[in-house]
């Protein structure tokens, strides 16, 4: 195997590693435009550094970006803090200005005649190809450092993120925390500059993490998970680029990131689109079907007289009156809901001339009121300690009905009884002993 192809190799899953890790908590932080400003701010760093060493070697290289990476971000706190000047403003102004100025230095370099500055523009686009075995241990020592850095801070880091007030009121650091944290994201963003370039450093940060957030709600998961996608995007970038011919690494890597970010948002088990289609489908089947059973109930309670528990066998009604005549909108779907009830063993629907005719089945009956106690709990709620008129209140029972927790209806159940409005036919499974009480 080409030894060159394994330092690159090394490189990339080392960068995408570390930059995965510590850019988990960029996203959380919500500075994911932070990390395009810190590569472009360390353009300056490495034409200073080049400048004043007259060698491409990688350390001071990285050293000189680094300077200027944090000098972008005390630059940001300063323009935020002693000025009106919002941080997304400010954000764009630290990039334009240092991206100009390390353009101007880059262009002067190359016009200077010095005989080893060519190669040195990389640093805009990357060129992961060039790692070396020096550049690779430099690379190797700095992202270890950063995952140490995570793991030892992790617990500071979560609080700093999700409830900063309540770590000052323990008495954390949390400024210092928050600095230290910029300083490992400069850390992360100088060490992709070889690689990945300035351009599309900020995707080889947030990509891996935005991916990750999608499989988990729990930090220490997705900072594994971001670290995980980093890593196999940089091999994945790395094997790709060897295999085809001429093709630039460092965009292939952030391409390999953007492909499982693709398929976190299509197929992850909680949050992707699939999952949230069939959840979505079915509460669309659940509410429908809720609304029909709760329809065919209060048609049962305009000829029922009086309270008490129902036959088996209730008096009939025509359909029509439930799922609306020929020319209603709607009625296509509710009849093909009416079907599938009666296939479940809800709904009777019995064919009398031309005429469909439906009942609730005991078990239909049981199910119908326990939506019809719980669309009327919610009325009873906003009427009477929402202050809401009762003929603004049916259509907000009507979507929020499908969605009471039993705790909740358990807690409601007692203002029910005290006002009266129940059910008014009681299925014989269900003697409603507490509502009586």
């Amino acid at each position: 195997m080409d030894p060159n192809f394994l330092w690159v190799l090394s490189g990339s899953v080392l960068l995408g590693t570390s930059s995965g890790a510590i850019g988990a908590f960029a996203v959380l932080r919500k500075r994911s435009l932070l990390g395009d400003v810190l590569a472009h701010a360390a353009l300056p760093g490495v034409c200073l550094a080049f400048m004043l060493t007259g060698a491409k070697e990688l350390f001071p290289l990285l050293v000189g970006a680094a300077l200027t990476g944090y000098l972008g971000v005390k630059c940001i706190d300063a323009i935020t803090r002693w000025s009106r000047i919002k941080e997304d403003t400010a954000l764009g102004i630290v990039l334009t200005v240092f991206f100009g100025i390390g353009v101007m230095l880059l262009t002067a370099i190359q016009h200077s005649g010095a005989g080893n500055q060519a190669g040195l523009d990389t640093f805009l686009f990357g060129q992961a190809a060039s790692l070396v075995g020096r550049d690779v241990v430099v690379i190797a020592v700095a992202a270890t450092m950063l995952l140490l850095a995570v793991a030892l801070f992790f617990k500071e880091f979560k609080l700093l993120c999700f409830d900063r007030g309540f770590g000052e009121g323990l008495g954390f650091p949390m400024r210092q925390i928050d600095n230290l944290l910029m300083a490992l994201i400069v850390m992360a963003v100088i060490l992709g500059l070889q690689a990945v370039g300035v351009v599309l450093m900020a995707a080889m940060l947030i990509t891996p993490a935005v991916a990750a957030r999608y499989w988990t709600e729990r930090l220490d998961v997705m900072v594994l998970l971001s670290a995980l996608f980093g890593g196999l995007s940089g091999m994945a970038g790395a094997v790709v680029s060897a295999l085809g011919p001429r093709l630039p690494t460092g965009p292939l890597i952030v391409l390999a990131a953007t492909g499982i970010f693709l398929i976190s948002l299509v197929a992850a088990p909680r949050r992707g689109l699939v999952a949230k289609t069939l959840r979505y489908l079915g509460t669309r089947r659940k509410v429908a079907r809720e609304n029909l059973l709760r329809d065919v109930y209060e048609q049962h309670e305009l000829s029922f007289d009086g309270t008490g528990v129902a036959s088996d066998a209730l008096q009939g009604i025509e359909l029509d009156r439930v799922i609306g005549e020929s020319s209603s909108p709607g009625r296509r779907s509710r009849l093909r809901v009416a079907q599938a009830l009666a296939k479940e063993g809800l709904l009777r629907l019995e064919l009398t001339g031309e005429t469909w005719i439906c009942s609730l089945t005991p078990r239909g009956l049981q199910a119908a009121w326990d939506v019809v106690r719980r669309h009327r709990l919610w009325e009873l709620y906003l009427t009477h300690k929402a202050d809401l008129k009762a003929d603004h209140v049916d259509r907000d029972a009507d979507d929020i009905e499908h969605f009471l927790t039993p705790d909740l209806v358990a807690r409601l159940e007692r203002l029910l009884e005290e006002h009266h409005q129940g059910p008014r036919i009681w299925p014989s499974v269900h003697p409603l002993d507490e509502l009586r009480r």
